[in-house]
């Protein structure tokens, strides 16, 4: 009898947890960029699609571009975390992810997937703050989201995107975050990017 293995797709068509290895190659085969592992319990998959792929598959994650032509403002903390969210319509394919800003490097992405600019916005600073406390980091968070922020303080997610079975899965996702949001205490302080004094945040997707 073959062992029962669960496939965690982060960059694929549909970004998820899949039982079978068909699902997995449907969301994955052809898909640029595809990044994907198999995992023996289905606690390891879920732990590890919380987590960057990078942290499983072995590969350089891309680094992001530092605005102003390499060089950080002076009332940048390097030491720190930005994310950022992308869009493609409203609702459309919407990613995020976080890089840190000393060197660019992209630390943790998640999507495409079916959803709006705000909510992603909102993912990716819950995520960030999950993901710092849970690897024991001390350092702020940059967000060029004012809206994401004041959800995160409210810790609700308010969006008006309607309930779909094609945003199911997105709900559960939101659902997670504002779990998390309630159930945690964090010391990480959240700060507004300046984007008109400062340049984009390295975390931008450069699609503007």
């Amino acid at each position: 009898m073959a062992k029962e293995k669960y496939y965690v797709v982060w960059e694929g068509v549909t970004p998820g947890i899949y039982s079978t290895w068909t699902d997995c190659q449907l969301q994955t085969k052809g898909y640029e960029g595809a990044k994907y592992k198999s995992f023996t319990t289905r606690q390891e998959a879920e732990r590890a699609f919380a987590s960057s792929p990078y942290a499983y598959i072995g590969k350089n994650a891309p680094k992001a571009k530092v605005p102003n032509n390499g060089v950080l403002p002076p009332q940048v903390i390097e030491n720190s975390l930005a994310v950022d969210a992308a869009c493609s319509g409203n609702p459309g394919a919407m990613e995020y992810r976080g890089v840190y800003v000393g060197n660019g490097q992209q630390m943790f992405h998640f999507g495409p997937t079916l959803g709006t600019n705000n909510i992603g916005e909102f993912l990716a600073l819950v995520h960030g703050l999950a993901y710092l406390k849970q690897q024991g980091y001390d350092m702020p968070i940059y967000s060029d989201s004012k809206i994401a922020m004041k959800w995160v303080k409210d810790k609700q997610c308010k969006t008006k995107l309607e309930r779909t079975a094609k945003t199911e899965e997105l709900f559960s996702v939101i659902a997670r975050a504002e779990k998390w949001l309630r159930e945690n205490r964090y010391s990480t302080t959240i700060l507004k990017w300046e984007t008109k004094e400062w340049g984009e945040i390295p975390a931008d997707f450069g699609r503007k």
